[in-house]
């Protein structure tokens, strides 16, 4: 995190200002939990859409994956108001969680947590989205699953792209599939879209590089889990990125843009002025409502 002890009208100070307005909210308490395995962290919390939306008729799906440096402190809570946000907006709702990383080889109490868990966390992403079609229709009754978007905020915002990939992993990858994904596509919300730059930058205390387990496997391992290596995906992608970010700057959005432009593939890029990390998901700023229309102009 950046230094929230610096003076008033820096950066620091303006993005811990947000991160405070962010986190102020109390968490919105789900319409109901399914589990898409057997562990604490492989469950899905669902909302059910609050108002009209769009033109009319059945809900589409939102697909949420949190953030939080794919570190253990960060679960699905402190997305909740954004989620319940997007259903007050109409949107029928499925909030992932996922297993993240644990405390340091220390032990429990030693260190800050790393990012992420090699094979877990991609493991876990890959299981929620291939049950949720089933457990969407038990949880949100009346939802369009033809209407499914992606989105995720940070290190969700990794997940949402890489969920969205998995038809173009490594042909060896354990988590590839035969087809794309029934998506109307993907709006990933400042993400880690580049491990590359990411890395190169040391967004978010190296935790790019953490989650693939360690510096020795980092290049060995991006090809099954970077995406700006995952492209083109076929599936209208959306990034909606802060000028102002000082946590995921706007050069790792840049950069999976420019490689997608590359590879062939179009992928719209929002920026937004004066706006940092955590107004994408803060239902107080102006900015989650930005969010919100660009996730209904795919899903509707």
């Amino acid at each position: 995190m950046p230094d929230s002890a610096a003076g008033p009208g820096t950066a620091a100070a303006r993005d811990a200002a947000e991160e405070k307005s962010a986190f102020s909210h109390p968490a919105v308490d789900p319409d109901g939990t399914a589990a898409y395995g057997e562990l604490p962290d492989q469950v899905v919390d669902f909302y059910a859409p609050r108002g009209a939306g769009g033109p009319g008729g059945a809900a589409p799906v939102v697909v949420v994956l949190h953030g939080g440096s794919w570190r253990a402190p960060y679960d699905r809570r402190h997305i909740s108001p954004f989620a319940g946000f997007l259903a007050q907006r109409g949107f029928a709702v499925a909030s992932v969680e996922y297993r993240r990383g644990a405390r340091g080889p220390g032990g429990e109490d030693a260190g800050e947590p790393v990012a992420g868990r090699w094979p877990d966390t991609f493991d876990d992403v890959a299981a929620a989205v291939d049950a949720l079609p089933e457990l969407a229709r038990r949880h949100l009754p009346g939802a369009d699953m033809r209407r499914m978007v992606l989105t995720g905020h940070s290190a969700g915002g990794h997940l949402a792209l890489w969920a969205a990939s998995r038809h173009v992993l490594p042909a060896d990858a354990l988590w590839r599939t035969d087809r794309p994904a029934p998506l109307r596509g993907v709006v990933a919300l400042a993400p880690i879209a580049d491990f590359e730059v990411a890395d190169k930058l040391g967004v978010c205390g190296g935790a790019a590089r953490q989650l693939l387990g360690s510096e020795a496997l980092f290049a060995e391992r991006r090809p099954y889990a970077d995406p700006a290596l995952l492209l083109p995906t076929g599936i209208a992608t959306t990034l909606v990125q802060g000028r102002a970010d000082v946590d995921v700057p706007q050069a790792v959005a840049d950069a999976y843009a420019d490689a997608a432009a590359k590879a062939g593939e179009v992928v719209g890029v929002t920026l937004l002025e004066d706006v940092g990390h955590y107004p994408l998901i803060d239902p107080a700023a102006d900015a989650c409502a930005v969010v919100a229309e660009e996730i209904a102009q795919l899903a509707w």
